[in-house]
């Protein structure tokens, strides 16, 4: 019950097609015998029953007996042919794939990754089908073959690409809001080409790479690289771009600096960009550090300061006060927070504690409080946001 077929399209086919034969030929049958009973015995020809008839064994042993047999040679056939899908032929080439909202990850056995299931023509392949999140369907219409990818479970699908050329591949089973977008294809080659593919070593620029990235781990499904609209807000100028957020019922406008982006992948519930759906699944668990940091790094060219300390670059203040307790023209920021500091206030000095509101105050009104020693030549801060002076606090804080 398990011929050695050469593709799942030799199996599924001759099942559909006598099945759906008999089921043609009885509606054929059957609609004629209607039409030629509802003519022969009108009541207009026969007004009155004549027959005597009360039972004819032979016909209903008849109709009892060839249907029964019909459908159980469809039962041995489908079965068979279930059982062929079930049991990949030997020395299948394997290969992994991962359904995660909205994509698919095919991981080979050298290792290699790819966001299509590059496959060699004419030899069969054995699809191990998992999902990250919830439930997918890998479905392959060219190949007949469709299974569940159910989250805590492994299940397979196998078939062979006779011919080289492009398949599609579907996610038939509804899993959230992008879920139509989740298409691929399968990559058949000659297996030659197919052979230098598999051995070659994955290089790639660093566009390339941040590219390669996002297409490994589903991102490209919702978030586009052109700036045009998707599920998700486009990833094109990202870094260090403005954005609305809602958290915690409010919302808040914040610049997306790398600390941003790592919540963004690790937290994506935290903090949802104001009119997109909070559809996006967290990473946290599912991307390794080296990963994360080399997608950091593709968004943000390589910087990987804290966000104040790019500010206070950006804003020039490290042009007047050193990080590192070097004299300049301001004071050190180096162990400046927490330190008691005498000031001019008011034509009076007085001495304070260097905590966050008088750091904030010594941004936004400089000229309130001047630093006994240092000339009153700052200017005032007045246009950063507060999560942005939130983090040129947090910046000094760690100046120890």
């Amino acid at each position: 019950m398990n011929p050695p077929l050469l593709s799942t399209t030799d199996t599924v086919d001759p099942i559909f097609y006598y099945i759906l034969g008999v089921s043609a030929f009885f509606l054929v049958a059957i609609a004629v015998v209607m039409i030629v009973f509802v003519v022969k015995y009108h009541r207009r020809r026969h007004p009155y029953p004549t027959s005597q008839v009360s039972q004819n064994l032979a016909l209903e042993i008849t109709w009892t007996v060839i249907p029964t047999l019909i459908a159980l040679s469809m039962f041995y056939y489908g079965w068979a042919g279930y059982l062929t899908l079930q049991r990949a032929p030997e020395g299948a080439m394997e290969v992994s794939v991962t359904g995660r909202m909205w994509s698919w990850q095919f991981e080979y056995a050298n290792g290699r990754l790819a966001d299509k299931l590059y496959v060699p023509a004419g030899r069969p392949v054995k699809v191990d089908i998992r999902s990250a999140d919830v439930l997918h369907s890998f479905y392959i219409p060219a190949f007949r073959v469709k299974k569940d990818a159910v989250p805590g479970m492994t299940t397979h699908v196998w078939f062979t690409a006779n011919e080289t050329g492009s398949y599609d591949i579907f996610c038939a089973e509804y899993c959230g809001v992008a879920h139509s977008a989740m298409i691929t294809t399968v990559e058949a080659l000659p297996p030659e080409e197919f052979a230098a593919w598999y051995e070659q070593e994955e290089s790639a620029g660093e566009g390339e790479e941040l590219t390669a990235l996002l297409s490994r781990y589903g991102c490209l499904g919702c978030h586009s690289m052109d700036g045009s609209p998707s599920v998700g807000p486009t990833l094109q100028g990202i870094f260090g771009r403005s954005v609305t957020v809602e958290a915690g019922g409010q919302q808040r406008t914040m610049t997306a600096d790398r600390d941003y982006l790592r919540r963004a992948i690790l937290e994506p519930q935290a903090e949802v960009v104001t009119g997109f759906p909070p559809a996006m699944p967290s990473f946290a668990g599912q991307i390794p550090q080296d990963d994360l940091e080399a997608l950091l790094d593709g968004f943000t060219g390589g910087d990987k300061k804290p966000a104040g300390e790019r500010l206070a670059q950006e804003q020039g203040c490290l042009g007047c006060h050193s990080d590192d307790g070097a004299p300049r023209v301001g004071p050190t920021f180096k162990g400046l927070f927490g330190t008691q500091i005498t000031v001019e206030r008011d034509g009076r000095e007085v001495t304070t504690a260097a905590d966050e509101d008088y750091l904030r105050e010594a941004i936004r009104q400089p000229e309130k409080a001047i630093r006994q020693g240092f000339p009153p030549v700052m200017p005032p801060f007045v246009d950063l946001t507060d999560e942005e002076m939130q983090a040129i606090l947090d910046y000094l804080k760690g100046l120890k």
